[in-house]
């Protein structure tokens, strides 16, 4: 008999668990760039340029990229440093066993991590928001910084520079469950070197990156919504239809 209710607090637990494995940190809110073309070829050059050094995105092609509004003249200018073509995938030089050694993991393919790291906590977007700007100067770490979404995360601050230097504030209080136990409670970020941008222009250019790699990690999105409205449309005219004519033959018979 106490099956169900044991259940009950498990399943009333697992939206804790999912928001406890991401560092406990609460999650900003991405602003939504799925409109706007001129943000996402913005947020497609940044990714060019900080993140496809390392990690791949190999469901991805470059020519994919003109549905962004990009000719392929533009992509090749502005998005091909190498002897690449615009029709291959979007991937990194750099070896696996390289990254290893240097990182102690392998970077995650980024194709569709803003899709694979929605959780009850917030969306793919919320969490890839949040993660780019909570880097801060730790310097028990190999890299040198740590990260309020990921502790101990083995990717460095790719984008230090556009940010500056920011010290995580902690402080001690006491556990409102045990009184005789004190826990370490973030309060926020202190500014210690500033970057080449405004914390609202820093704020703006990672919400254009994760509004592309949203847009990566599903291209077809906004076509799929159109589409879906115009289905409901068809369904929903074709359902009075039948209810209409399913009262009229009945009507005839008796």
């Amino acid at each position: 008999m106490n099956f169900p209710k044991k259940l009950l607090a498990i399943l009333a637990l697992l939206p804790g668990l999912a928001f406890a494995s991401e560092g406990g940190h609460p999650l900003d809110k991405a602003p939504d760039r799925s409109h706007n073309m001129a943000a996402l070829q913005n947020g497609a050059k940044l990714f060019v340029n900080y993140c496809l050094n390392c990690h791949n995105a190999s469901s991805m092609r470059y020519n994919r990229l003109r549905d962004l509004g990009l000719s392929e003249d533009q992509i090749k200018a502005n998005l091909l440093f190498t002897d690449e073509k615009v029709g291959e995938m979007m991937t990194t030089a750099m070896q696996a066993k390289d990254a290893k050694a240097w990182f102690g993991v392998v970077p995650p393919d980024l194709s569709v991590i803003a899709r694979a790291k929605a959780s009850p906590a917030g969306t793919g977007g919320d969490y890839l928001y949040t993660y780019l700007r909570t880097f801060y100067k730790d310097e028990a770490r190999p890299t040198g910084y740590n990260n309020m979404v990921v502790p101990n995360v083995a990717m460095p601050h790719v984008l230090w520079q556009m940010q500056g230097v920011q010290e995580a504030v902690f402080v001690n209080e006491k556990d409102p469950h045990d009184p005789s136990k004190s826990v370490h409670k973030f309060t926020g970020f202190k500014q210690v070197t500033p970057g080449t941008l405004s914390k609202i222009d820093f704020d703006t250019q990672v919400a254009d990156l994760v509004g592309y790699m949203e847009w990566m990690a599903e291209p077809a999105q906004q076509t799929r919504k159109k589409l879906g409205v115009w289905v409901l449309i068809f369904l929903t005219g074709f359902a009075l239809l039948a209810w209409r004519l399913n009262a009229s033959y009945w009507k005839e018979v008796k």
